[in-house]
Parts: structure tokens; sequence; C-alpha cells
């Protein structure tokens, strides 16, 4: 059965560079139906490679966050080819000339679809795993009257020095390829989309789960197997489109707009969302002391450290049972508050 989903048309679409992105779109799904009392609102933005239909993973019935009494809003990530990205955007803006887009421009466009297409007056919960998550921290600092509660996993405020260094990693990978042709390629940078996932693997499970020989868990009979695994998913991927989400997640940071003019600690003591922020201790991008700051900055905030040798990947669905269980008491607790 294809997929269904819903898109709102923003129009010239002015971001936060300046530049003007003309009928820019944002495509979203949603589940449930909305209250009286429009309090029972959950949003849902996607991951660094995500889209609607893989949040189905964090939701249900029966589950925390449960459609039979939740309005569920799945909004995807501009660059994910399904809201506008570079594969998808006519020329001008096509390809590599498709403009830089931050997390601001991402929760703008998401607070114009939720008030003006879908009647949403306050949201009771924004959660997220990963670039899900650091959109989860945009919303409670850019819109701190609008939002009840965050519950951003595997995730932070502001991407740190470190994770900045990691994706320049990835990146130099793709980019060597001289198929990509500084992103005007004419067929896809197969050699380097590969070794984009090649590296990525790398990072995304811990030592722990390679020493373990957990990739045994999800069906491959070594290591290369997984690698190859990984090769493959990536090659499903535009490359402009991987990279202008990477350059989102790279300039990460709540603080980064007029609103508080870089002054991270006031941006983080603006959030007024009853918030739990959960990491893996084990997860090599987002580590717990980067989280361990930004909730001593945020009031009457809560970091839960969950140990797990899955790593980053520990919150994706299917992976780790007690992980999903984990999470969906702390939304629990959240929305039932």
């Amino acid at each position: 059965m294809p997929d269904e989903h819903s898109v709102f048309s923003l129009g010239d679409f002015e971001l936060q560079s300046g530049a003007v992105l003309p009928g820019a779109q944002l495509a979203y799904k949603t589940y449930g139906e909305l209250n009286e009392n429009s309090d029972n609102v959950v949003v849902l933005p996607t991951f660094y490679t995500g889209s609607h239909m893989r949040n189905e993973g964090f939701f249900g019935t029966g589950r925390a966050i449960d459609p039979a009494r939740h309005y569920v809003v799945s909004i995807n990530l501009f660059g994910n080819g399904i809201s506008s990205s570079p594969s998808n955007t006519p020329a001008p803006f096509n390809a590599a000339s498709f403009p830089d887009i931050t997390l601001y421009d991402n929760i703008r466009a998401q607070y114009r679809l939720l008030t003006e297409e879908l009647g949403v007056n306050s949201i009771a919960l924004v959660t997220g795993w990963s670039m899900a998550g650091c959109q989860s921290f945009q919303w409670g600092a850019q819109y701190p009257d609008f939002v009840n509660a965050i519950l951003p996993f595997c995730a932070s405020a502001k991407t740190s020095e470190h994770n900045i260094v990691f994706l320049e990693g990835v990146k130099a990978a793709l980019q060597a390829d001289a198929a990509y042709a500084d992103g005007n390629y004419t067929s896809p940078p197969v050699k380097g989309l590969k070794a984009f996932g090649r590296v990525y693997a790398g990072w995304a499970f811990s030592q722990t789960f390679y020493r373990e020989q957990m990739y045994r868990l999800q069906g491959f009979d070594s290591a290369e197997a997984l690698l190859q695994d990984w090769e493959q998913d990536h090659l499903d991927w535009d490359a402009n489109d991987l990279l202008c989400k990477l350059r989102t997640w790279q300039q990460a940071d709540i603080s980064a707009n007029d609103l508080y003019q870089n002054d991270f600690k006031a941006a983080l003591n603006a959030i007024k969302a009853e918030t739990i922020v959960i990491v893996c201790g084990n997860d090599l991008y987002f580590r717990p002391e980067d989280n361990q700051y930004e909730i001593e900055h945020i009031i009457g905030g809560e970091l839960r450290i969950y140990e797990s040798p899955w790593g980053h990947c520990v919150a994706s669905p299917g992976n780790d049972p007690e992980f999903q269980h984990y999470l969906d008491q702390a939304i629990s607790e959240l929305l039932d508050n």
C-alpha cells in the first residue's frame, strides 16, 4: 500500500540565512484526532535519515504515545527527500544550490503548520531520537510558551565540536568520490555513498557492540556483512539530501538566533517545558557530559542515562525492547502530569 502523507505549502519561505526558498513544502502525517481542549498534541519531528513512516516505531496502540488518546503530528525534516530538499526542489535551488537550512528554520515552519493548517494552540509533548531530539530542544527554546513538555533522546541542544568532527569525516568520505562533482553529479556517486555508510557504521554502535559481535542479533554473521548493509542502505539516499541534513545537524544550537544572540545558557534557561532528557551512556555522537551541562541550565530538567552497548542505535525501533519500555515510562510521566 503506498504511503499517504500531507503537504503544507509555506510559499516563499525566508530562511534564517536571508535566502528565500520559493514554494517551500513541509510534508507531514497525522494520527488520531485533536480533542476538544486541544491539549493532546504530540509532535514527532524526524531524525537524520528518518521519515514520518519510520517515526511510526515510536508510538502505537497501548504505547505511551497512542493515537487513540493523542493527536500525533509527525513532521519531515527539510532535506529528507519528502519535505523540500535538494533532490525535489526545482532549479535554480536544486541539488548543490539548495540553501542552508537550520533547525530554527525547521521549527518556524513546523509552528506555521501547526497553527495555520492544523489549528493547534499548544503542544503537550515534543519528542524524538537524534536530530528529532535536537528539534525537541529547539521547540522548547524557540516557542517556550507553546510547549508543555519535551523529551529529547540521544540528542543535544547544541552540536558538540566532537560531533561536528565526526560528521566532517563521513562528509569527506562522500565528497572524495570524483563522481560527486561538488554536488553537481549526473549519476549517483556510488563509491562516495558506500564510503559514507561504512564510516557511519563505526560511530552508530559502541565498541562493546562490535567486541561482543552483537551485529549477530541483527542477522549479520560478521562486521563486514553489517558494513555492506550500511553501504546498500545509503545507496538509497540522494547525496545532496544527506549533506543538506548534515549541515543542519552541524549548525544545531538553540541559541544561534536573534532571540538569544548565541547566549547558550540564556536559551537553556528560557525553556519552560517540563523536560526529561534520555541519553545512552555509550552513544558516541551525543555524550552524557554534554547533556549534563544542558540539564543544569534547564529549570527543573532531568537527565536519565540508559546503559547499553547498542550506543546511538539503542533507540532505533526494534533494537532494544528494554529501551522502548524505558522511553515509554518517561513519556508517560510527562503526558500523564
